[in-house]
């Protein structure tokens, strides 16, 4: 092959690659859309075509007038308890609202006829970002871009990376890694391993997590040389795992800086690295029922996979799940075989975006496939179904968010990871039967509380 040729091919690609970048970016037709029919984080401001899904509202910056919220700390406070049911899908009526359902409910309603059903309720947009947000996201819509193979985000924090997401990479990290929630949590939360013959295995987890770039009115570059987040668990129970701690941070680029990882172990009271710690290593204390990177659906790097945008629909997803977290309700009410209480759940209708990965060619991963389903007005995703190497449907998750008002977005709540094959369902970060909730925005943690010192310390 010819110098000539050569060199024709790598401006050829040089000139593809430009152009895919180019790409990537909000046009600027598409950024003047933001705050008018557009929200100012990308979503459909209008309703759809029936009504069923409202015209964003955005009401509501932080607590709602009408809500007594004593701060930070306790059980969320529902902001709309007068609510009930519109109507209720179940295994006899699901036909009818096939085209609004994921594989996974459909998969949950053949498995439990007789006892799961989802009650649908009036659909609820009237919570909105801080205006900083939006500016960040303005600004990223014109300039943030992925780099290092995907592996990597140059864009500045505090707010939504990708408004208009162009390929699958962009929509994951936009979703999973680059997602507006509060910037300090805190909370100890049960966690309900609920076997097919109702038996619970039960595991307790003292959580602290650090996003400091999230810190309300700071501004950062992604390209800074700070950590994206930090995160501390350490094990309550169950008994023989007590004392048990794993810690680590994030970077901003997966390529150059992986995660970190460190693990103390009560027994010979050290802390040793763990490399490699993510993908489909089972997640500490869930009885191997999910894995590392499933925790909120999706977390870490997505090189494993080829992603690409499958795209919108209207979807009954898990939405302003306040009842499920309510101290009211307890564990053997809300726990039964084969799945949770749905008397406790609350499904809305609402567009989403529709994310799958498919496993690369020489990359193992417990999952073959995985889908994803992005609430548009959020970027959060509400729901995943993760399928086995032979392409047959293994596990459907739901995440049930609620907004903090003292955080100004929304809050991960309970997990609720069903396996389909076993008839096991793990039920993740309860709260309903401790003191406390979630202790968020208190800006009491420094990076100085993670990591492989302060493992050791809490170890002592």
């Amino acid at each position: 092959m010819s110098k000539q040729f050569n060199g024709m091919l790598l401006a050829v690609a040089a000139a593809a690659l430009l152009a895919s970048q180019a790409q990537a970016k909000g046009s600027a037709a598409e950024i003047a859309r933001l705050g008018k029919d557009l929200t100012c984080v990308g979503a459909e401001r209008a309703g759809n075509a029936d009504g069923s899904i409202p015209e964003w509202s955005g009401k509501w910056l932080g607590k709602p007038p009408q809500v007594n919220f004593k701060g930070t700390g306790g059980h969320p406070v529902d902001p709309y308890p007068e609510d009930k049911p519109l109507f209720e899908i179940t295994a006899a009526n699901m036909d009818k609202y096939a085209s609004r359902l994921s594989d996974g409910q459909k998969a949950l309603f053949k498995k439990y006829p007789q006892t799961f059903k989802m009650e649908v309720y009036q659909s609820r947009r009237d919570f909105r970002f801080p205006d900083a947000v939006c500016d960040i996201t303005k600004e990223n819509a014109a300039k943030a871009e992925l780099v290092d193979d995907g592996e990597g985000i140059v864009a500045t924090t505090g707010g939504i990376a990708f408004p208009f997401p162009k390929t699958g990479l962009e929509l994951l990290w936009t979703s999973s890694i680059f997602t507006y929630r509060p910037f300090t949590e805190e909370l100890i939360s049960d966690n309900a391993y609920v076997l097919a013959d109702g038996k619970i295995n039960w595991g307790r987890v003292k959580s602290r997590n650090l996003a400091p770039h999230l810190e309300p009115g700071k501004r950062t570059s992604t390209t800074d040389g700070l950590q994206s987040s930090f995160y501390l668990n350490e094990t309550l129970l169950p008994e023989r795992d007590k004392g048990e701690i794993n810690t680590g941070m994030e970077f901003w680029n997966h390529k150059k800086q992986p995660r970190q990882s460190w693990r103390y172990d009560p027994g010979t009271r050290r802390v040793r690295q763990s490399p490699g710690y993510g993908f489909d290593m089972s997640f500490p204390g869930s009885g191997g029922s999910i894995t590392v990177d499933e925790v909120r659906l999706f977390n870490g790097t997505g090189e494993r996979y080829n992603w690409k945008i499958v795209g919108k629909r209207e979807m009954y997803i898990p939405y302003n799940t306040y009842r499920l977290h309510s101290p009211n309700v307890k564990y053997v009410d809300l726990l039964k075989p084969g799945h949770a209480n749905p008397d406790y759940q609350r499904f809305e209708l609402h567009r989403v975006w529709v994310l799958e990965g498919t496993l690369k060619e020489g990359f193992r991963h417990l999952y073959g496939k995985r889908v994803m389903y992005i609430d548009e007005d959020s970027w959060l995703m509400m729901m995943a179904e993760n399928y086995d190497a032979r392409g047959g449907l293994w596990r459907t998750s739901m995440m049930n968010y609620f907004y903090a008002y003292e955080a100004n977005t929304w809050q991960a709540g309970v997990g609720l990871y069903y396996d389909l094959q076993a008839g096991s369902y793990l039920a993740f970060n309860l709260v309903n039967e401790q003191r406390g909730g979630y202790t968020l925005n208190t800006g009491k943690l420094t990076d100085k509380d993670f990591g492989p010192e302060a493992a050791r310390r809490a170890g002592l």
